[in-house]
């Protein structure tokens, strides 16, 4: 039996990109981080200090520039050390793991927050009456407690089953972070069981694929089939949740980009689409 040298520090292949454009791209990425992060603090702090924003709406949108902040931080600074020197792109074995973990956290929480905070806004506007009685205090805290707990959940599951894997090299992440898909690609085991999981959490029960206001309009229609309000409320669902939906259609088209990211070109072009698209997401 041959022996094997396990991996203990990846390296981060970063954007590609040509040399020349090392400072270029490290000061857009930087411009967008800062407004990000100052962004996300005015929002919070004009919700702490406007008592008329103490609102369930409000509430949801604290927790969710609370997430967006962070978010960011996982992988930007990060990204942005691959730009400064060659020595930046390294990171080691456990680090890849408490940031896939913290990805993985943040970003499925934020999913199950717009999941909650459009069945707020549909309860908004169904039940005006009602609204103030069923989204109490408590009620608004349990729920953004279930986000949480639930994104913690699906990312410790994520984490163990790509991490539990053997790595033995190559150790060329060919990312600019440690995201499963790409770290999945090194290992030297089969890993069926683990893109299974990630083919059945994005795509199993449909939710991957429909932005939440979708979710809760065709929840709306199975029981109320004739509402003659439902046309209206559905307007007002699409234009409150629109600029929330390249979020959710970007994790449903996932599986068949990690398909084409074993050519080498492909590879390329996708790392340079989600880069953007993660970058720039939070500070929409």
């Amino acid at each position: 039996m041959t022996n094997m040298s396990f991996v203990s520090t990846f390296i981060l292949m970063g954007i590609p990109h040509a040399p020349a454009l090392d400072i270029p791209l490290f000061t857009i990425f930087l411009v967008i981080y800062v407004l990000t992060m100052m962004g996300n603090l005015l929002i919070l702090l004009v919700i702490r200090v406007d008592s008329h924003l103490h609102t369930p709406m409000y509430y949801f949108l604290t927790n969710l520039s609370f997430i967006d902040m962070w978010f960011s931080t996982v992988t930007v600074p990060k990204m942005l050390m691959t730009f400064g020197s060659p020595g930046g792109r390294m990171i080691s074995f456990h680090s890849c793991m408490a940031q896939l973990y913290c990805f993985h956290f943040l970003g499925s929480t934020e999913c199950f927050l717009y999941t909650v905070m459009s069945y707020d806004r549909y309860l908004a506007i169904s039940h005006p009456l009602r609204y103030a009685s069923m989204m109490r205090g408590r009620t608004c805290a349990l729920l953004a407690t279930s986000t949480w707990l639930s994104g913690s959940l699906h990312s410790a599951v994520q984490t163990t089953l790509t991490f539990r894997l053997p790595y033995c090299g190559p150790s060329q992440i060919q990312h600019y972070f440690c995201d499963a898909p790409p770290i999945l690609r090194l290992a030297c085991a089969d890993t069926s069981v683990n893109e299974m999981v990630i083919f059945v959490n994005i795509r199993g029960g449909g939710l991957g694929l429909l932005p939440p206001h979708s979710v809760v309009l065709r929840v709306h229609r199975l029981f109320h089939p004739e509402d003659p309000h439902l046309r209206g409320e559905a307007q007002s669902l699409s234009d409150l949740c629109l600029p929330h939906n390249p979020i959710h259609s970007i994790p449903g088209a996932w599986p068949q980009v990690n398909e084409k990211t074993r050519a080498k070109e492909t590879k390329d072009h996708n790392a340079v689409g989600g880069t953007g698209l993660r970058g720039s997401m939070p500070l929409l």
